[in-house]
């Protein structure tokens, strides 16, 4: 496994999922020393909204007997010695809230492996527990471990019905096997026992160097405070992660799907090329940027141009070396046959002529109506472009209700 200094970018993404108000911002406090609600909505309303990044260097103590020696701590908080760096890893905070299911599907597409946080207060399985699990089986996420959390506020006997409650949910998934950890994120406890498990079961992923690189955006944002001097100004930012490849510092690069531009009496995207100016992995500067971890990349783009988020969902490549753009695909769907998310049982109707579908693919999240329908496959026009390569997996959600929930894939024909 790859070793990281504490100043290195992270070598891992790793999620944290689950259902709304289970503890996942404040386990993420606990782990990196960060809290990741920083928009005011968020502190206003108590739950998370945006995806949030925290990098986190995970240790061991060579003195203390395991399991009690892991830490993300310089000194070891049983005898206080020095302890040895393990490996970066950058923690990512999905949305648990069932309006905001789009925002974790963006998020979960840049995880290599997954925290999947559950409350001992309440039973199990939530709602959004089971959509977010069925989220990972789609998307591809194969390494997880389960967070029994919130176990100081029931007594024993309910943390072990719990326990039994959520082996009985796994036992037929791909996850059946998953370690599951009772923590306190509150208390501070056994959070030595789930960075143990962590090391033991969420293994960095091998990269590749050598490929074209490639990156999703799943933020872009202005740095620049108001009244800054024009002399003074920043470029616009792109925050997002590493798929491949290894990106430098004065690189000149293309985004797609680029800008909405007008061009006889008609709108088009246009890619647009810029050049990287910095690079940074939370608050520390790296000269290059490569596979895992949450990135920042500085760049020479007009600051009005990126702010609010508005490159979300696009992807960053070296000139003509970028998948195509598409603003309509054919898919293959492959759908559940219930709907998860919802807590009455609902079988999954089969797509419909005109019906509006949301879908997710890479870190875009975009609306498609079926204009077409044939025996495997069906056409989307979509809202918003997405720039992604051909057989590449689509997630489909369904609006019941007043709200969309996850049916299943599609592979891009």
């Amino acid at each position: 496994m790859p070793k990281a200094k504490p100043a290195e970018q992270p070598v891992i993404n790793i999620g944290l999922v689950g259902h709304v108000d289970h503890g996942k911002t404040t386990l993420t406090e606990r782990l990196s020393g960060k809290w990741t609600d920083t928009h005011s909505e968020e502190l206003k309303r108590g739950i998370t909204i945006r995806l949030g990044y925290a990098n986190a260097t995970l240790r061991k103590c060579e003195k203390c007997n395991a399991p009690y020696c892991y830490t993300s701590k310089e000194a070891c908080p049983k005898c206080g010695s020095k302890t040895k760096v393990l490996r970066s890893v950058s923690f990512v905070d999905a949305p648990g809230h069932e309006s905001l299911m789009a925002t974790m599907l963006s998020g979960a597409t840049i995880m290599d492996g997954a925290l999947l946080l559950i409350a001992a207060n309440e039973e199990c399985p939530q709602p959004q527990t089971r959509e977010h699990l069925m989220a990972l089986q789609i998307i591809g996420v194969k390494n997880v471990v389960v967070v029994l959390n919130k176990i100081d506020l029931v007594p024993e006997e309910v943390i072990f019905k719990r326990y039994e409650q959520v082996k009985e949910f796994l036992k037929d998934t791909e996850f059946k096997d998953a370690p599951i950890i009772p923590v306190s994120a509150q208390h501070n406890v056994n959070i030595d026992l789930l960075i143990e498990a962590i090391e033991k079961h969420i293994p960095t992923p091998q990269r590749d160097p050598k490929k074209d690189p490639l990156f999703f955006v799943a933020r872009s944002f202005d740095i620049n405070k108001p009244g800054t001097e024009i002399k003074d100004l920043k470029g616009g930012v792109l925050g997002g992660s590493v798929k491949q490849g290894v990106f430098k510092i004065g690189q000149e690069i293309e985004i797609r799907p680029g800008e909405i531009r007008e061009e006889h009496n008609k709108k088009v995207w246009k890619p647009i090329k810029t050049k990287i100016t910095g690079l940074m992995t939370g608050n520390t500067k790296i000269k290059e940027a490569n596979p895992g971890g949450s990135i920042a990349m500085m760049t020479e783009l007009d600051p009005s141009i990126v702010k609010s988020d508005q490159f979300t969902g696009a992807m960053v490549g070296l000139p003509g070396k970028l998948p195509p753009v598409w603003d309509e695909f054919k898919l293959e769907p492959h759908l559940l046959e219930r709907i998860v998310g919802l807590k009455s049982e609902q079988n999954v109707e089969p797509i419909k002529v005109g019906e509006l579908l949301m879908l997710n693919v890479n870190s875009a999240a975009t609306v498609g109506i079926v204009s077409n329908i044939e025996k495997n496959t069906f056409t989307a026009k979509l809202k918003l472009p997405v720039c992604t390569e051909k057989n590449a997996r689509v997630t489909i959600s369904r609006r019941v209700g007043t709200r969309f929930r996850l049916i299943g894939y599609g592979i891009i024909k």
